[in-house]
């Protein structure tokens, strides 16, 4: 792995952190606000689903990045 496969794969570890540390803090948040304001329970399953669909892309990225080291 040469020196710009290392930044590529440092900064995919970044964004992939700052995802799921934004998306945990969205997710309570939302679930904070709809239980406040007593928001119907469709949207409180759409923002699990928007929650999951973060933490699945996260998921892809940290094994696209498992694989790209694994193999170099």
């Amino acid at each position: 792995m040469g020196p710009e496969e290392d930044k590529l794969v440092e900064r995919k570890t970044r964004l992939v952190a700052i995802v799921i540390a934004v998306t945990m803090l969205l997710w309570i948040g939302a679930q904070y606000v709809g239980k406040k304001y007593g928001l119907a329970g469709r949207y409180a399953i759409l923002f699990d689903l928007a929650a999951l669909a973060g933490f699945f892309w996260a998921l892809v990225v940290t094994y696209q990045i498992w694989r790209a080291r694994r193999d170099n």
